[in-house]
């Protein structure tokens, strides 16, 4: 559908859109859809103070996530400095056996015959293309 057969709302509308981007990310976060948006718009007009609250939502949201983000680091940084260092060593190790169960299973899947995990060289061949004549 051209630009000519749109209503001159709409082109509006996609105009006001350009120029507020916070509405497109609103919309690809779920809280709000086009036609939503479009509706408001069409009977709130472009002065509403609902199009300034998606701007400032948006900034509060980004603080709000970089606050999460740092609690997160302060709870993994105060786990860590309350535990054992023994237990700690216990699970490497644990972690380390499992490892190697998993490096066992894979050479086993890959046709690794031998016991002791070295791999053999394979013999090379001086004429891959052994042609003969008859």
């Amino acid at each position: 559908m051209s630009k000519k057969n749109l209503h001159p709302s709409v082109i509006k509308f996609k105009e006001f859109v350009r120029n507020n981007p916070s509405l497109i990310k609103e919309v690809r976060s779920g809280k709000a859809t086009w036609q939503e948006l479009f509706e408001d718009y069409y009977l709130l007009g472009e002065e509403d103070s609902r199009w300034e609250s998606i701007g400032k939502t948006e900034t509060s949201n980004v603080k709000e996530e970089t606050e999460a983000k740092g609690d997160w680091m302060s709870t993994i940084m105060g786990t860590l400095q309350n535990m054992d260092p023994n237990q700690i060593q216990h699970y490497i190790g644990n972690l380390s056996q499992a490892l190697g169960a998993i490096q066992g299973v894979i050479s086993q899947f890959q046709g690794s015959n031998n016991p002791t995990g070295q791999v053999k060289p394979q013999m090379e061949h001086r004429h891959p293309f052994l042609f003969r004549k008859d």
